[in-house]
């Protein structure tokens, strides 16, 4: 077992999706497995072969099928995929949207090769990597929209949990905050379970949403 990141680059612009691919292939820990020019490619790709990538690069506008239904698809059908949008639309519609059906970072194709490679490898450590651009769209889409979920009583979440919650929001990874509040890993994960359950969330995103409408990581965002 090697730490090698397989990844799949979906983009239906064969210059720039050639482009990223020899970029990533240039990393010794990145392996680019397959290359998509839309979302039924790569859909059909997922299931006629075993060798599954560990990140998807995706792209929003193609054509057949685009990047936002492509992402809902493998978020139902391959939920163990993280998908990295990778698109020239930097509105705040696109951003929220996209990490709400199911993307865990979002980066602008005007990006840096450097702010590439880091976020790929950010998402292969963490599950998911959210710029400071990214989180203040997820903070006023919150703040917009208003959709609070309930506590019940103070008692909700435990001490604990909270701890973690805060430490998640702060985008540590697990074993950050094993080391931190000094428990295992596994004990880490078994809270982060419990968080998604009470809040009700189906990500990451959404305990970062929730946390911001119940004012737990105040603070965390400037």
């Amino acid at each position: 077992m090697n730490n090698t990141i397989k990844i799949i680059v979906v983009d239906d612009e064969i210059l720039f999706r050639k482009g990223i691919s020899f970029l990533l292939e240039r990393e010794k820990n990145l392996e680019i497995i397959f290359e998509a020019s839309n979302g039924n490619e790569l859909i059909s790709f997922l299931k006629t072969n075993n060798d599954h990538p560990d990140i998807i690069l995706m792209d929003l506008k193609m054509p057949i099928i685009n990047g936002v239904e492509a992402t809902k698809i493998i978020r139902q059908d391959f939920p163990e995929i993280k998908i990295i949008a990778l698109t020239s639309y930097d509105s705040k519609s696109f951003v929220a949207n996209m990490i709400d059906v199911g993307a865990v970072s979002y980066l602008i194709k005007n990006a840096t090769p450097h702010d590439l490679v880091t976020t790929i490898n950010e998402v292969a450590l963490k599950g998911f990597y959210y710029t400071d651009y990214i989180m203040k769209i997820i903070t006023e889409d919150v703040l917009t929209n208003k959709k609070v979920k309930s506590n019940f009583d103070s008692n909700f979440l435990t001490k604990r949990e909270i701890e973690v919650l805060k430490l998640i929001c702060f985008q540590k990874s697990t074993v950050e905050i094993a080391d931190q509040l000094f428990i295992s890993p596994r004990t880490v994960e078994g809270h982060r379970n419990n968080l998604l359950l009470k809040t009700e969330s189906r990500n990451i995103a959404g305990l970062v949403v929730y946390a911001i409408q119940n004012d737990i990581m105040l603070g965390t965002i400037s």
